[in-house]
């Protein structure tokens, strides 16, 4: 019998998107779904939306909340969900309908307590090219935390994975922070006894104007920091050898504070600027000799070491 799936949807404010991410789960080829909407006190029509399109399905449900959050709407999301299986999907992406099928193939066939597959970058409705030789992997927790530290193949993203959710027991997504998936992707992993991974893309991840990568800065982006902090500490604890890629990560950490820092003209905060270039130069050889880091990082790097409005020239240029 086809277990269901309780497909929870976060809901803010984006009614030119909602539909279209509504229609791609609705066309599942995988149907013993409940579709969760939680609309998280939007001020736009959003949460009307919501309900007009509960009527065209009747596996949508509908939760009206305050405002609290990404992290709080999913939270509620899980509380609600009757499945024993369940996934998140942002509200401004969308899926292939053949997703959750191969999710949950790969699941009962490995007898997985996660399992994951890869996802598109959209920029400007355009995605990029699907893998071309498709593969997957059988994972014990080592090494599924080295595959999402690396972030080559997949990474720390919560939407692009299907959960038992048994796996959420004790763990919640962290309320009132960015990064909120860096916070607990590490934990939910070393809660597995086998995770399932395929390269193959399904997953739609549309990158907006508004979004995070584009704001104009503030001190929440420090949670970027704090969150690779505390994987750092998890992994020096229980899977040591991955004490290289954890470092990667606390450098990739402080470079993206740093960028979005440098990359906003309206602010200024030249203490917490040099505090992260000090940490980036006090681990200029890990950067350097690092392969996960691309040249044109490196270039940049080199480039901050002799000046800072040098490099914020490259990363300008480049886009970082």
């Amino acid at each position: 019998m086809d277990e269901k799936i309780s497909v929870i949807v976060p809901v803010y404010n984006v009614e030119q998107y909602l539909e279209r991410c509504v229609d791609s789960i609705i066309n599942q080829t995988y149907k013993n779904l409940e579709i969760i909407l939680v609309n998280d006190g939007s001020t736009d029509s959003s949460g009307e939306l919501c309900d007009e399109l509960a009527k065209k399905d009747a596996r949508i449900r509908v939760v009206h909340k305050e405002n609290g959050g990404l992290s709080d709407a999913r939270n509620v999301g899980i509380e609600e969900a009757v499945s024993d299986l369940i996934g998140f999907i942002d509200s401004d992406d969308y899926i292939d309908e053949d997703m959750y099928e191969l999710l949950i193939d790969n699941l009962r066939e490995t007898n997985a307590d996660l399992s994951m597959c890869g996802h598109y970058d959209v920029y400007n409705n355009v995605s990029e090219a699907q893998v071309t030789e498709k593969k997957t992997w059988a994972l014990n927790p080592e090494e599924a935390i080295k595959m999402v530290m690396e972030a080559k193949i997949l990474s720390v993203t919560a939407v692009n994975k299907l959960y038992k959710k048994s796996l959420f027991s004790e763990l919640k997504f962290e309320i009132g922070k960015i990064a909120e998936d860096a916070f607990i992707m590490i934990k939910l992993l070393d809660k597995c006894n086998i995770v399932v991974a395929t390269n193959e893309k399904k997953y739609y991840y549309v990158h907006r104007e508004n979004s995070i990568t584009t704001q104009k800065f503030s001190t929440k982006f420090l949670n970027v920091i704090e969150a690779y902090e505390q994987n750092r500490e998890i992994i020096l604890d229980r899977y040591p050898t991955l004490e290289g890629v954890a470092q990667t990560r606390m450098n990739w950490a402080h470079f993206y504070v740093l960028d979005r820092l440098l990359l906003d003209k309206d602010y200024s905060d030249r203490i917490l600027e040099n505090k992260l270039i000090s940490y980036l130069k006090n681990h200029s050889k890990d950067i350097i000799k690092d392969s996960l880091f691309t040249k044109g990082r490196k270039i940049g790097f080199v480039a901050l070491l002799l000046n800072r409005n040098l490099y914020r020239k490259i990363i300008e240029k480049r886009g970082y």
